[in-house]
């Protein structure tokens, strides 16, 4: 026991195994692998199991982290699939795309200590890629149905995860998206160096085999009326997401060779799915490229850009690296592939020739006080400078895109277009209409993942409760 209470001692953490570099930037493949069972185990028995799980509480599902570590360091596989399953519909995702260094593995009590976090990313995709590799399933076999059915619009996150907790309920489930896949901006907007699509076809089996019925290619308002699902269905759950880009108006921003983050990357993305060639407007070969903005899609556009053979990456953010909202992680992997950063520099205008940009005019910034002696950011007197751009992509983040019924069915929605929930006497996450439900991005603006696998976890909860509490033929009077 003593040996190992005191692992950490003798084992370092050590991530899986990433592919070299110059192989990696050469396709669009996950740079690192699962670990081996050897491996996990060893990895799993750094875990110092303290009474106090910080990283439990610092994740937004509140993954009983500590519990399953243990059954890993026991070769419980099954046992540890399920209880990840219990908090995170979503594990195999998450622990490929959640920031864990300022999640989890920044709480990890041995991370404070200066022993290095204990991996639990890596375990918690490993264990679950493997567990669903040996036939593991969720067991429904005690699920009773309800007779209720719930209509979930959107098939990204929290879509899947609120579909997810509702067949578990023993609610039947159809998911409405527009895509042609699940996973929205899970499969059409992070590269797939991040997240193979495969893993999401798996997901998607895994659902389907739940009880879960997909209708994709079919968009809510234009090929079915949402009156039809408040008429057919004793709920909806509103899954819609952030896809309105950030404009920073920026004068010259009409110029060719200016991209919108978003629409790049999912561009990049159909091309990848459909294994289509480069087109002329993603031909990036021998070019110098900007990107503006520091988050983790700004990263996700740098490790893009290189991949699609930049001569040069350059990122440009306001701020110093430490305010950079991405994750400090891929921050690591953008260098290591060979961008570039300028910190506290702030863009200006796009400059421009024969209708092509040519360069950014940029300032640099400073930190300083307003006449209330509060910080604030300020442009440095006589700071501009030009950089030259032949592409550049604004990442400035992402809006909600509320669709237009939702003004027709007491949705409402703040300043941002954010669907404003559980307000006065409602249940969490339910709007201004009884039966509509909604969380995700569209509520909260554009987030990490597992805060929208969070949302539909619990907006699944409060479908339940309402439906649990009504006579099967209550609900239809309030459609």
């Amino acid at each position: 026991m003593s040996d190992k209470l005191f692992q950490f001692l003798n084992l370092p953490r050590q991530p899986p195994k990433a592919v070299p570099v110059a192989v990696r930037v050469l396709g669009y493949g996950e740079i690192s692998g699962d670990f081996t069972p050897p491996a996990i185990t060893g990895q799993a028995e750094r875990c110092l199991d303290c009474g106090n799980p910080y990283c439990e509480h610092a994740c937004p599902v509140h993954n009983y982290i500590p519990d399953w570590l243990k059954l890993v360091q026991e070769g419980r596989l099954f046992e540890a699939a399920t209880l990840m399953h219990e908090t995170n519909p979503l594990p195999e995702i998450c622990g490929r795309v959640c920031p864990q260094d300022r999640l989890c593995e920044g709480a990890c009590t041995l991370e404070q200590g200066g022993f290095g976090a204990v991996t639990i990313g890596s375990i918690e995709r490993s264990i679950t890629d493997e567990a669903f590799r040996q036939g593991w399933r969720p067991d429904l076999s005690g699920v009773v149905e309800t007779g209720r059915r719930v209509a979930v619009v959107g098939a990204g996150p929290a879509g899947l995860s609120c579909a997810d907790r509702l067949r578990r309920a023993g609610i039947a489930v159809d998911v409405f998206d527009r895509q042609r896949e699940i996973g929205g901006l899970l499969t059409f907007g992070i590269p797939p160096f991040k997240l193979d699509k495969t893993v999401i076809y798996t997901r998607r089996a895994v659902l389907e085999g739940m009880g879960v019925r997909f209708h994709l290619n079919v968009e809510i308002g234009r090929d079915i009326a949402f009156e039809q699902l408040l008429a057919d269905y004793d709920a909806v759950f509103l899954g819609t997401g952030a896809y309105t880009f950030v404009d920073g108006e920026l004068p010259g921003r009409e110029l060719e060779g200016v991209h919108d983050a978003l629409p790049f990357l999912v561009a990049n993305a159909e091309r990848l799915l459909d294994d289509r060639p480069v087109p002329p407007a993603l031909d990036l070969n021998g070019k110098h490229v900007v990107v503006l903005g520091g988050g983790d899609t700004g990263m996700d556009c740098n490790r893009t850009s290189v991949r699609l053979g930049a001569a040069s990456v350059t990122c440009v953010y306001r701020r110093g690296e430490a305010s950079m909202p991405g994750s400090r992680r891929e921050v690591g992997y953008s260098r290591e592939e060979g961008a570039g950063f300028l910190f506290h520099h702030q863009p200006l205008a796009l400059l421009g020739e024969q209708g092509r940009v040519r360069g950014v005019r940029l300032v640099r910034t400073e930190v300083g006080r307003d006449a209330d002696g509060r910080a604030r950011l300020q442009h440095v007197e006589g700071g501009e400078t030009e950089l030259r751009a032949d592409v550049v992509i604004q990442a400035f983040g992402f809006r909600p895109s509320p669709p237009a019924w939702c003004a027709t069915h007491g949705i409402a929605l703040d300043a941002g277009g954010r669907i404003l929930a559980s307000g006065e006497g409602a249940l969490p996450f339910q709007t201004g209409h009884p039966k509509i439900f909604a969380g995700g991005d569209n509520m909260r603006g554009a987030d990490l993942v597992v805060r929208a696998v969070h949302d539909g976890r619990e907006a699944a909860a409060s479908i339940a409760r309402m439906l649990g509490e009504l006579p099967l033929e209550a609900m239809a009077c309030v459609a």
